[in-house]
């Protein structure tokens, strides 16, 4: 009996690339159909038809259903996939910019932007994880949502579903890793360790030898890990470990914040015109049944905002409409979508596959407890979910891990319970803001309509 598949938050603008993988995998994994949902009746439908387009164009038998509410997504799924973003993109950019109105970096799930998302989307993701325990209690959800670390965790703290949370960073530089070494990607094998968006590569292998020193030995294969320029060479060899790329705005806070004000935009106001233009082609093609035009159009745009990502952050004066990326994004090597693919045909596989995921920790890393979400490379099959032992966190990032993680449980807690005095404990435990006045004077502007015991 072939599996059913739903996707909650399916008028967001990655769905198709979600439609592509599902649809390339079908008969691996066994399933006809994916059934999408959204509470923007519009984008939905949008989504939905160029999603059936991507299925027409790669001769795929996949069935795109559009549901009529989320118990109609949910009944009976083997998989619930959850992409939702709680306020819509205006509330993203309306984070970064009253971020950096208050003198912090702009950005959508680190630093203040980050508190505002989750406090925003913790009791839906909750509300929607427990429709799901509900209606299809053996199902696993696969956590897109972000800040995808902290909403994995509230999920696992508060309801009984099996979950784990994905993200493609890890995957990214892995591949960038392989490629600074000019070895094939399959041949280079990567030990992480971290949380979502903190996280880092402590050794680089190769068909059993250590590249490690080699690969940190040279500045020119460390500036081309990342597609901008993050970190000095010189900042990586201190650490003697490879940062994902939100790190940034750990390690370069007032770099990133003078960038941002010298470009008198932030990522989620840019990304606001660029969804916006590509909202409109997609209703003129799709209504006129130019179906190859609205694919090419999407295409366009996946191009063009990968390639300026992190680009206005990490350098001044740096435009956001620059160059974009050619190449076909459905077929790239890693992406939002390869990853998703990874982990449900491994959950589906008896033979055990190796991704980086956001887990409970069971042991992996000695510094955390048990019941922590944690992200490391994990063994995955249909039998479960078990991540490798990593041992205790490395001096260098310990105390940042300890750190965040604490802020993370505050704010889970203040979610939950709606106190705003937790809330702002949270945001004084995180390094990111660190102080107890200016969290509360954040926390009112970031949270104006919130109401708060």
């Amino acid at each position: 009996m072939s599996q059913k598949i739903a996707l909650i938050g399916g008028g967001g603008v990655r769905t198709p690339m979600v439609v592509f993988g599902i649809n390339e995998s079908a008969q691996k994994i066994d399933v006809e159909e994916l059934w999408l949902y959204d509470t923007d009746n519009e984008r939905l439908r949008i989504m939905a038809a160029l999603s059936k387009e991507v299925v027409a164009r790669n001769d795929g038998r996949l069935r795109v259903r559009v549901a009529r509410s989320a118990e109609e997504a949910v009944g009976g799924a083997a998989f619930v996939l959850n992409s939702v973003r709680v306020g819509g993109i205006r509330s993203r950019a309306n984070d970064e910019r009253t971020a950096i109105e208050h003198g912090y970096p702009g950005q959508e799930t680190t630093g203040p932007g980050g508190v505002a998302m989750a406090l925003r989307t913790i009791p839906v993701a909750l509300e929607q994880a427990r429709l799901v325990e509900r209606l299809s209690p053996a199902a696993w959800i696969v956590n897109f949502t972000n800040p995808a670390g902290v909403i994995t965790q509230a999920i696992s703290a508060h309801t009984g579903t099996k979950i784990v949370g994905i993200c493609d960073t890890p995957t990214e530089l892995f591949h960038r890793i392989a490629l600074a070494l000019g070895f094939p990607p399959e041949e280079i094998r990567c030990d992480y360790v971290g949380l979502n968006h903190l996280g880092w590569v402590t050794r680089v292998w190769h068909r059993g030898e250590d590249k490690t020193a080699e690969l940190l030995a040279n500045d020119d294969a460390l500036r081309s890990l990342y597609s901008a320029a993050l970190f000095e060479p010189a900042l990586i060899r201190a650490l003697g470990l490879f940062p994902t790329e939100y790190l940034f705005f750990y390690y370069s806070r007032r770099r990133a914040l003078k960038n941002q004000l010298a470009a008198g935009a932030t990522r989620g106001e840019e990304v606001i015109r660029l969804n916006e233009a590509l909202m409109r082609v997609l209703t003129e093609y799709l209504a006129a049944g130019n179906g190859a035009a609205a694919y090419q159009a999407y295409v366009d745009y996946l191009n063009q905002r990968s390639g300026s990502y992190m680009k206005l952050e990490a350098s001044a004066g740096s435009a956001f409409h620059g160059e974009g990326l050619q190449e076909d994004p459905f077929r790239a090597a890693t992406g939002y979508h390869r990853i998703a693919l990874e982990v449900i045909e491994a959950l589906c596989q008896p033979e055990p596959k190796r991704v980086v995921v956001n887990v409970r920790n069971r042991g992996a890393i000695d510094d955390l407890p048990d019941d922590d979400i944690v992200e490391t490379a994990c063994s995955i099959s249909n039998r479960g979910i078990m991540p490798e032992s990593r041992g205790s966190l490395p001096e260098a990032v310990r105390g940042l891990v300890l750190s965040v993680k604490a802020y993370e449980h505050a704010l889970i807690a203040a979610a939950v319970d709606g106190s705003e005095r937790t809330a702002q404990k949270a945001m004084l435990l995180y390094p990111a803001i660190g102080e107890w006045e200016p969290a509360g004077e954040l926390l009112r502007s970031l949270m104006k309509e919130k109401v708060w015991t």
